[in-house]
């Protein structure tokens, strides 16, 4: 049974930072491209940011660039979300989601598998 599980949610100030965590397990974790997605209340699932199985090759939303940090321990089976300089914009539920990929970051028809999601409320 495949397991995708976040966390490090919870309240920041602006300009503040959180690193989010995600830990798969039931899956061969250095096969699977792994994304970042939010979704804040009343609005669609937007997409993040995202890396390949390596964690090589990253890609980003415009309304993060700069400021989060994609990455991955593969020994660890996670992925991770640094989020630095938090804004109130930045309030959503952080879901991850992975799908089978190489050297590519995977779209959102790809994704296989989801978390449960983690709350992220910046105050301003």
């Amino acid at each position: 049974q495949v397991q995708l599980v976040e966390s490090g949610g919870g309240l920041a100030q602006a300009g503040g930072s959180l690193r989010l965590s995600c830990v798969a397990s039931g899956l061969t974790f250095s096969t699977y491209g792994m994304n970042w997605y939010r979704q804040a209340p009343g609005k669609d699932r937007e997409f993040v940011a995202g890396c390949d199985w390596s964690g090589i090759v990253t890609r980003y939303a415009d309304s993060v660039k700069g400021r989060f940090t994609i990455s991955r321990d593969n020994a660890k089976n996670a992925v991770y979300l640094q989020m630095n300089r938090l804004k109130p914009e930045d309030t959503a539920v952080y879901y991850c989601g992975g799908g089978p990929t190489s050297w590519t970051v995977i779209d959102g028809d790809s994704i296989q598998y989801w978390g449960q999601g983690t709350q992220v409320t910046v105050s301003s």
